[in-house]
């Protein structure tokens, strides 16, 4: 493909058209939900449903944020999340190491079982995970949301292929200057993957934010309800008031809009990564 800063003007401008319509398009629905969030619903099914905001409600998010009391959901919420991602990233970057730099018999085989749980839902293991946590009396409890997710395979294997990338010069000078395991995998194999692990961050929060089959599961009492609980709970109030629910969709994506727009040039790369070889 021809490098943007090259073409001529009528182009560029040609481009910039395109990008502009598909920016439009997948932004519509964002505005459309904008509008939904706005209107007071009865008018705005009324009026045919339009694609502007209708008898407009300007305090709709400050109702839904009391009424869902998605102050303490959204802690919750949060607290879970990172406790989920911290873990995660620490057992990712460590398995990836072992598989990628540490020799052991039966590695391979290791790491295929390792990347065959990837293949079960968690539908499957919904049962059992829920007995345990029921039998070590971490039913309503951070402990009880956060456990079984503490580790993942995809983020073994994604760090793995980071790390896969590093020449063996620089495992070799490394070594050379006296760098054990661990210090060659903090001052050399992370800053290195960096990107990969950034994106990997930013998937791990995205999973471990919009989970709601796994606190269903383990939460039985209201006070210890995560955000995507509440707002199944609000989407399901009075269709006299739906749009409150539409509101508080909203408020709980802002987190995810400003982690993705914070690191989206570490998204990118990471996801890039061994894509073109230079």
């Amino acid at each position: 493909m021809d490098d943007p800063a090259l073409l001529p003007a009528w182009k560029k401008a040609l481009w910039y058209l395109v990008l502009g319509a598909l920016s439009l398009l997948v932004l519509f629905p964002v505005w459309m939900a904008l509008v939904r969030a706005l209107s007071t619903p009865a008018s705005y099914v009324r009026d045919g449903q339009p694609i502007h905001p209708v008898d407009v409600q300007w305090d709709i998010f400050g109702r839904a944020w009391t009424e869902g009391d998605l102050t303490r959901k959204v802690l919750l919420s949060l607290a879970v999340t990172v406790i989920v991602v911290v873990a995660q990233l620490i057992t990712s970057v460590l398995a990836a190491y072992a598989f990628s730099f540490l020799e052991f018999r039966g590695r391979t085989a290791c790491f295929a079982v390792f990347m065959g749980t990837m293949l079960l839902p968690l539908e499957v293991t919904l049962i059992p995970n829920v007995q345990t946590i029921r039998d070590l009396h971490w039913l309503n409890s951070i402990q009880g949301l956060a456990a079984p997710f503490l580790a993942t395979a995809f983020g073994a294997f994604l760090i793995r292929q980071g790390f896969m990338g590093i020449p063996r010069d620089l495992r070799d000078a490394a070594q050379l200057d006296g760098f054990g395991h661990l210090a060659f995998l903090r001052r050399v194999a992370i800053p290195v993957t960096r990107p990969v692990i950034a994106s990997f961050a930013v998937i791990s929060f995205l999973s471990a934010w919009n989970q709601y089959l796994w606190p269903r599961a383990v939460v039985t009492e209201g006070r210890w309800a995560t955000l995507q609980i509440g707002l199944k709970d609000l989407a399901a109030a009075k269709v006299e008031q739906s749009n409150i629910g539409v509101a508080a969709a909203l408020l709980a994506a802002v987190p995810v809009l400003a982690l993705l727009i914070f690191l989206q040039r570490h998204l990118i790369r990471g996801l890039t990564a061994g894509a073109v070889k230079g």
